[in-house]
């Protein structure tokens, strides 16, 4: 062979290793990342629907699952009975989106995880269809179904707009995550494209809207409930449940000449800081915040967890207690109002935190994955993100809970004893004429368990409603539902209420069609949104945090005018 042949034949040979290198970088490093792209996402979504999709469960109850549709030859997503009680957390799989788990989770459900390679390969060889893995949830059946059903009857004029969450303190598990209105998400995985469109139309167009969850994306001011979080920053400088205090009707906030009422203007039912806290007094809160520097009052703030997300795999907004320049606002901000805004899911960490005699553990929502074998890819484990307070406050604050349980009053009660604190926030420019926000956070000492629970409206719920009688009985029917106690029966909801809209219509019979206008994921295009229909969800979550600064200002004008009551 001459010189020149020789090189010509070393040249082909570099570029055949050049080719199979690129081959490879296409085809494996590169292959997850293009598969993902926007660009690709409706090949990629049509694909899957080609393939039979992991279950998702709850305690054995398969919430989500594929069913093959003869028809189209294609595996149609169908979501179990209560699809509405369980779409907060489950999402939806649709031709243009996903959202909730089934999008945090969709590597392992639709078999594209690592995780799964092994099986994979074997499809491969043995020509068998390839199939996603499975998703276990740690929510507890019954305790989703006694928050659903509380929310849906409410005060026992229909349905309320709110969020529910309860948690194992031990642990972190999230036992039951519910938002009030919710939606159907079967109609999102028809196959059809007119059919998709004209219920995400639908659906965005609801007010209140369907498509926030209220349980992890809506930080609203919590009121009184914030008290607990000021509370352990005062025990900590020493303040105790003897300790004296004004029982007077209003005090005036610090280098100010602005007055700041109780509820109602009244006078403190008692003049100990453990009456004040039984009462949720406003003045002794406001008194007593001298004890503290603003630094100390975020670090405690920030011990619980305020400011952070969890990544459970739903959408969240981080809770907040805002910009505190002065001791006026320092005021303000401990009694749960200004600037502070908190959601379901970190206030029921503060509940679960206490009951963990202080220590708080990372929230989680899947506690397993699994392979179509059952095999176990993935079980979740506890973990401690810090100690928030010492055991000797969370045992002092739990007495201070259990007191204040006794004096809140409202309907459901347990037959043990039960540590709370309820709360109820005036809001908006005209905040005496504005519904409040109510809440509740609670846990059962002895037993494994905390919930939260916020309203921010519905039927039958006006301007004089109060936490312990709106958002209390909905959090005790979760508590009896853990405790294995009795709960209230469910009422059929009638929708009377204009403001709480019936669920759109849909085709209940969908055809297929291979002609798709991908709108792409919506945790990227719609914000705090999700998908086509996230886009909704997106603008409705931005409509709220410019609420959310209507509150800045109104709630200072609440303090003025008279603060937050139980």
């Amino acid at each position: 062979m001459n010189k020149t042949i020789r090189r010509v034949v070393v040249f082909a040979g570099v570029l055949l290793v050049v080719l199979l290198l690129n081959l490879t970088w296409v085809q494996v490093i590169h292959a997850p990342e293009l598969r993902n792209h926007p660009r690709n996402f409706a090949r990629t979504q049509l694909t899957q629907f080609g393939r039979q999709r992991g279950q998702i469960t709850a305690d054995g109850v398969v919430l989500a699952s594929s069913h093959y549709d003869e028809a189209t030859k294609k595996f149609h997503r169908v979501y179990g009975k209560n699809a509405d009680m369980w779409s907060p957390i489950t999402g939806y799989f649709s031709l243009y989106s996903r959202s909730g788990i089934e999008y945090a989770e969709d590597a392992i459900l639709s078999g594209q995880d690592d995780k799964l390679f092994g099986d994979r390969v074997i499809d491969l060889f043995t020509g068998r269809d390839p199939r996603g893995g499975n998703v276990a949830l740690t929510i507890k059946p019954d305790m989703q179904e006694a928050a659903w059903n509380a929310l849906q009857t409410g005060v026992g004029a229909g349905p309320l707009v709110g969020g529910v969450v309860a948690i194992q303190p031990s642990t972190g598990a999230i036992l039951a995550l519910a938002s009030s209105p919710s939606y159907d998400p079967t109609p999102l995985a028809s196959f059809s494209n007119t059919a998709v469109n004209n219920y995400d139309e639908q659906l965005r167009a609801m007010r209140p809207s369907p498509l926030i969850n209220r349980a992890t994306a809506e930080p609203l001011p919590p009121g009184s409930t914030f008290k607990v979080v000021t509370t352990a920053a005062l025990l900590r400088k020493g303040v105790n449940a003897n300790t004296y205090v004004s029982n007077a009707p209003r005090t005036i906030l610090p280098d100010t000449v602005t007055p700041l009422e109780n509820y109602g203007g009244e006078y403190c039912g008692g003049s100990t800081f453990g009456m004040a806290f039984a009462y949720s007094c406003n003045v002794p809160f406001a008194d007593l915040s001298r004890k503290l520097t603003v630094r100390e009052f975020q670090h405690t703030a920030e011990s619980f967890g305020i400011g952070e997300t969890y990544d459970i795999g739903v959408n969240e907004m981080a809770s907040t207690i805002g910009d505190i320049p002065d001791a006026a606002a320092l005021a303000q901000s401990a009694i749960g109002q200004r600037n502070v805004a908190l959601t379901p899911l970190q206030n029921a960490i503060i509940a679960a935190t206490i009951a963990n005699n202080g220590v708080r553990m990372k929230p989680y929502l899947v506690e397993a994955e699994t392979a179509q074998d059952l095999s176990v890819l993935y079980e979740a484990k506890p973990k401690e993100l810090n100690r928030a307070i010492s055991e000797k406050v969370a045992k002092q604050l739990t007495k201070l809970m259990i007191t204040a349980e006794q004096y809140a009053g409202g309907a459901n009660t347990l037959t043990v004893p039960v540590a709370s604190k309820t709360g109820t926030a005036e809001h908006g420019t005209d905040s005496k004429n504005s519904i409040p926000y109510t809440w509740y956070i609670a846990f059962v000492p002895g037993h494994d368990v905390a919930v939260a629970v916020m309203i921010e409206g519905g039927a039958g719920v006006n301007r004089g409603s109060v936490g312990a009688t709106v958002a209390g009985p909905v959090g005790r029917a979760v508590l009896k539902a853990a405790l294995g106690q009795p709960t209230p029966k469910p009422v059929t909801p009638t929708y009377s209420n204009p403001s709480y809209q019936n669920a759109p219509s849909y085709q209940p019979t969908p055809t297929y069609t291979a002609t798709v206008t991908p709108n792409y994921q919506g945790n990227g295009n719609g914000g705090n949104g999700n998908g086509g229909t996230g886009n909704g969800t997106g603008t409705a979550g931005n409509g709220n945090g410019n609420s959310g600064n209507g509150n800045t200002t109104g709630n200072g004008g609440t303090n003025t005018e008279g603060g937050d009551e139980e």
